[in-house]
């Protein structure tokens, strides 16, 4: 198969934050597997203040790219800067000075919070790595919980004495007491109710707007990263296959995956509702649902894909312009819009 790299990304003014160039991560179960590109030439940047989001189902390499930005796992090519510093193969030891600049927020707040210890605890080791003690200390804490909407007297508790989201509160304030310049989102609202969710979403916006934050906001759910993000990256089976302005991307797709993602997302209209569930019934019995690797030429979203066609499954389709920032990786833009909105395939005959 031709692999065709990214594309650079259309002209920012700044120099970016994290910028992620071609990167491939690579995983082989076995020895005798073959090997799966969990993240296939992914090219991705986030500038200072701006948040970017990733969405893709499981399996999409979403969670992946986040991983490699952390070193959290094996990167095979490619590059990773962080404020303009190659991070990609950095040790553990390096990485401690990163804290300053870059944090994480896991969709387990668990994973942040250490049961034995009191939260105030749990906050301050962030701080006491880089040698801020005493007054200061308790100080920074108290302030980090209230900025999160908890009570001083919280440092006081332990992680089993709060809510599925009063926890996430406490992963947020943890990554964000340190003042990094990017925090990155990996499900982070996933596991909450709706409810949960949007609190936490509108905490996020809020420390963004207090803090000239930048955000790597990754989440299966196109509705929530529209609702956050300056820019989308759309991911499938480790390829990028749209990203643009979230308003374009969300607005006008410019791939079919994207649409797909779109019309798969829930709405308060039971008649719409009903209409998409069909609809989406009748793509999984014609197309089928997502394969666990790309298919080994052409494009990997073909397969599922109503407006395929010979080209799609020969020949993998490199990232182009769209027009207003945006790229797609589709042989059939813009055509398949004018197909989508007839109720048509590629072939002409209706869906």
């Amino acid at each position: 198969m031709t692999r065709t790299q990214t594309p650079d990304p259309p002209t920012h003014t700044s120099t970016p934050l994290l910028d992620i160039r071609d990167l491939e991560v690579q995983y082989r179960r076995r020895r005798t597997d073959p090997v799966l590109r969990a993240s296939d030439h992914v090219s991705l940047r986030v500038d200072p203040g701006e948040t970017v989001g990733v969405v893709g189902e499981s399996g999409s390499g979403k969670s992946t790219v986040a991983k490699a930005a952390l070193g959290l796992t094996p990167v095979h090519a490619g590059r990773i800067e962080l404020a303009g510093r190659d991070i990609t193969h950095l040790g553990p030891r390096g990485r401690r000075d990163l804290s300053r600049v870059m944090q994480v927020v896991f969709q387990d707040p668990d994973a942040s919070l250490n049961p034995y210890l009191r939260v105030g605890r749990s906050l301050a080791e962030p701080l006491e790595v880089h040698g801020v003690r005493g007054a200061e200390l308790l100080a920074r804490v108290a302030t980090a919980l209230e900025q999160v909407g908890l009570p001083p007297e919280a440092a006081g508790r332990y992680p089993a004495q709060f809510s599925g989201g009063q926890k996430q509160r406490l992963a947020i304030a943890r990554a964000l007491i340190v003042d990094p310049q990017l925090v990155i989102c990996d499900e982070a609202v996933s596991a909450l109710d709706l409810s949960v969710q949007a609190q936490i979403l509108n905490l996020l916006a809020e420390q963004r707007r207090r803090r000239q934050l930048s955000y790597l906001f990754i989440s299966h759910d196109i509705e929530v990263v529209r609702y956050l993000s300056d820019r989308i990256y759309v991911m499938y089976l480790g390829q990028v296959m749209e990203t643009g302005p979230a308003h374009a991307v969300t607005g006008r797709p410019a791939h079919p995956y994207t649409q797909e993602l779109l019309d798969s997302a829930p709405v308060a209209d039971p008649r719409v509702q009903r209409r998409r569930s069909e609809e989406a019934a009748r793509r999984v019995r014609h197309q089928g649902t997502a394969a666990a690797a790309p298919p080994a030429t052409g494009c990997p979203f073909a397969p599922r894909c109503p407006y395929a066609a010979d080209l799609c499954r020969a020949e993998r389709p490199a990232l182009r312009p769209t027009g207003g920032g945006g790229l797609s990786a589709c042989h059939f833009y813009p055509q398949w819009q004018t197909w989508h909105a007839q109720g048509l395939r590629a072939e002409g005959v209706p869906l």
